[in-house]
């Protein structure tokens, strides 16, 4: 659980794992400078971080030139309101986000000597509330697996047991969270990359609805890219819910073609007490099973909301959804979002081979990269189709509880091509794709979806589930998720941290 430790100096251990609200009020009260907490915060990494490699780039001078800066202006009663609810909080930035000044890579050899002029539009948001970001955190080649490697920096470990991966493609964010290096981080999820990292190391990470935060500054495509892919979105993560709040409510908002004009406020929470909330449970399917132990605590959190008033049904669906055609038309959109990886020749010959009924080997909706534009607006009209029967559930349920993948932190695995990895689960061997199927079934349909820790596997190894909420109410998944976060305790330190 979350240490609530409050007078304590920048030095103590426990205080790397303090939330953001918590930093937050020792900076604004005096108990700890910016500079002492950045400086305590860059001595831990120093420390640790070699362990799991997960911050790979730090900009020490500009971070301590504004933590000094906002120490001055707090000493002065900061006379233009200058300072932000967020000032002096130290973190880090996955590397996918741009931050001004600060080398950013997406994990490309190509870009290893890339230093942006600006700040991408989530990080601008971040650092108007006042953060100081003092490093970068490490993901695979342009955010494009579930595990966190590339050439430029190396494998990221998790904290929980280093022979395994932080996930991906957020893994470093997730991971530097799990080791007390951040109190909140920003991760980006086409394919799970929030939430698969998040479960993965045992911490809180928000999907937001699609749209609702501007995901330009974001690499890929390449830096300067206006296009914000399909099913793409940028979201918060954190140790407690109530920061993944925090930061959502910050970066929210429209982009600039639409900020003349248009304010976008999400609605409240349908409910912030278990009573009375209705809840829809989807805990396994034959289609992707799930490791026993997961679904086993999925369960038993249902069961516990049921106890505090909820209404709570097992089987309830939306009418008419099948999981292998929402899989399936997931994976054509997925290929089609990421089809700009692929050059001219390569998609040819992929179609060439298609066609001719040969396996086309390579990375994670591979096949739906080569289609037409007629056959996209096929899949995304079947999409508009599953999205309307997800409205109509929602009218009857608040949220769905599901997993995330089917199994725990997976040992490293970098062999090629991607699609002919395997995974284990409950001790049966299942492809590497599996792992994003629960994920992209509602990432497909643009859907909000908060992960929480939910308990230890037999493992030693963090479980976790999605809470599921309707489109734009993002708040509604996140007040569920601190119900759940309540019940389980949420956040636990990983052992030897």
């Amino acid at each position: 659980m979350v240490t609530t430790t409050t007078d304590v100096g920048a030095s103590d251990p426990d205080v790397a794992y303090l939330s953001a609200a918590e930093l937050g009020r020792m900076l604004e009260t005096g108990t700890v400078s910016a500079r002492e907490l950045l400086a305590a915060t860059v001595t831990r990494v120093e420390e640790r971080n070699d362990e799991i490699n997960v911050v790979v780039t730090l900009d020490l001078d500009g971070a301590t030139r504004l933590a000094s800066d906002i120490d001055d202006l707090r000493v002065a009663g900061d006379p233009d309101g200058r300072l932000g609810p967020l000032a002096g909080l130290p973190i880090t930035i996955k590397d996918s986000l741009m931050v001004a000044g600060v080398r950013t890579t997406s994990g490309a050899p190509e870009l290893s000597d890339f230093i942006p002029d600006q700040d991408a539009d989530c990080v601008a948001a971040l650092k108007r509330a006042g953060v100081v970001v003092y490093g970068k955190t490490n993901l695979p080649l342009y955010a494009g697996d579930v595990q966190t490697f590339n050439q430029v920096y190396g494998t990221s470990n998790n904290p929980w047991d280093v022979s395994r991966t932080v996930g991906g493609s957020s893994g470093g964010s997730a991971g530097a969270l799990a080791a007390g290096f951040t109190s909140i981080e920003i991760g980006s999820d086409i394919a799970g990359s929030i939430r698969n990292p998040a479960a993965m190391c045992g911490v809180v990470g928000h999907k937001p609805s699609h749209g609702i935060v501007s995901g330009r500054g974001q690499i890929p495509g390449p830096p300067g890219t206006y296009t914000e892919a399909d099913i793409a979105v940028i979201g918060p993560m954190a140790r407690t819910v109530q920061d993944c709040v925090t930061a959502l409510e910050l970066m929210v908002g429209p982009n600039d073609w639409y900020s003349p004009a248009w304010t976008l406020r999400l609605p409240p929470a349908r409910r912030l007490e278990p009573h009375g909330l209705r809840v829809a449970v989807w805990a396994d399917d034959a289609y992707c099973p799930i490791d026993p132990e997961i679904r086993s605590a999925i369960l038993d959190v249902a069961r516990r909301l049921e106890q505090a008033g909820a209404e709570v049904d097992t089987d309830a669906r939306p009418a008419g959804f099948d999981f292998a055609k929402a899989d399936a038309t997931f994976l054509q959109l997925l290929g089609g979002a990421l089809s700009g990886g692929w050059k001219p020749d390569e998609l040819e010959s992929m179609a060439d081979d298609l066609k001719a009924g040969r396996p086309v080997p390579g990375g994670l909706g591979v096949e739906g990269a080569t289609m037409r534009h007629r056959a996209w607006l096929s899949a995304n009209e079947r999409r508009l189709q599953m999205r309307a029967r997800w409205r109509e559930f929602f009218q009857h349920w608040d949220v769905v509880l599901a997993p995330i993948a089917p199994t725990v932190a997976i040992p490293h695995d970098h062999s090629h091509p991607m699609s002919a990895r395997t995974i284990e689960v409950a001790g049966e061997l299942r492809l590497y794709g599996s792992l994003i199927q629960w994920m992209g079934l509602f990432g497909l349909v643009y859907l909000p979806a908060t992960a929480v820790p939910i308990g230890l596997h037999s493992s030693g190894l963090p479980m976790a589930l999605q809470v599921v909420g309707p489109f734009l109410e993002d708040h509604t998944a996140l007040a569920v998720a601190a119900m759940v976060e309540s019940l389980t305790g949420g956040f636990r330190r990983p052992p030897g941290w």
